[in-house]
């Protein structure tokens, strides 16, 4: 069994940690407020409803909000047919605290120090809290690179489908279906739009998709599909030049990258190749000055 001691530094350090939690799901829904705001989302302002009615129903919509976020962050990441996606923050916090609460509970000895229990808890939230969401962050900002170094074949295609007759509704509905075999992502999310065109308008959907692949090269083609849409201005060599805006542009950061590349190799040139032939230059003499002294 635990000391006394130990009991109680664990005991706090579970309720720091689901303190920590629930400040952390506030400063989630914060943001996600303050994002809704930035996008003029305006809230109703119903004073009719009783206060405790209206506390209620703005805790529903934020836990559905939040689900729908979730699903959507699991969408961007590449996971498209994941049914648990909405429970992922219910999993992810139900483990951290099993795991808190068996390590409390059924750690046998006395002999651990304070200082390894913390290492312990903090490598758990690690695992569980910060891990999984790094993760999903990293397969977002690969699949949105994928995407927008793909978006000027697509959009090429979508040209020539413009081009012989098709609307640009039936052009996304036969491209979803014809990239499916060779591109599941672009494929999926063209899939969507247009599903969701049928559902809300299609300039609804194509914001939809601008936030699920937030880039700037989405942001063009949304741009440029909407102002389509509104003005009715003919949309074939719109498409084409902006393929060829967006080509351009990737070679612009290509060549960039490339221009840095030489700064970047001279960091390992200077600590691998520099720093040893100092050394060798400068050890015999310093060799010999220590045995004169």
């Amino acid at each position: 069994m635990l000391s006394s001691q130990n009991e109680l530094f664990l005991l706090l350090m579970l309720i720091t940690s689901g303190v920590g939690l629930l400040g952390f799901y506030t400063l989630v829904l914060w943001k996600r407020k303050l994002k809704l705001s930035k996008l003029n989302i305006t809230q109703s302002n119903d004073t009719e409803v009783p206060y405790i009615r209206k506390a209620e129903a703005q805790i529903k919509k934020a836990l559905n909000d939040r689900k729908k976020t979730t699903k959507n962050a699991f969408e961007a990441a590449g996971f498209y047919h994941v049914s648990w996606a909405e429970h992922y923050l219910k999993i992810k916090y139900a483990l951290l605290i099993i795991g808190l609460c068996t390590y409390y509970f059924l750690l046998p000895t006395q002999s651990i120090e304070a200082t390894q229990h913390v290492v312990f808890i903090a490598v758990w939230v690690l695992i569980c809290v910060v891990i999984p969401d790094v993760y999903l962050d990293a397969r977002t900002k690969q699949l949105r690179s994928k995407i927008a170094n793909k978006l000027p074949y697509l959009l090429d295609l979508m040209a020539v489908c413009i081009q012989t007759g098709m609307t640009i509704e039936s052009s996304m509905s036969y491209l979803s279906k014809e990239m499916a075999a060779f591109d599941v992502d672009i494929s999926y999310f063209l899939n969507k739009t247009n599903e969701r065109s049928k559902i809300v308008s299609l300039e609804k959907a194509l914001d939809e998709l601008y936030e699920l692949v937030p880039s700037n090269e989405m942001r063009s083609f949304v741009v440029t599909l909407k102002q389509s849409l509104r003005y009715g201005s003919s949309i074939y060599s719109i498409l084409t030049t902006l393929a060829k805006d967006i080509r351009e542009l990737q070679m612009l950061g290509m060549e960039e990258k490339i221009g840095k590349l030489a700064a970047k190799m001279s960091i390992p040139l200077i600590i691998f190749i520099m720093v040893p032939i100092i050394i060798l230059i400068a050890a015999p003499g310093i060799m010999r000055l220590m045995q004169s002294v």
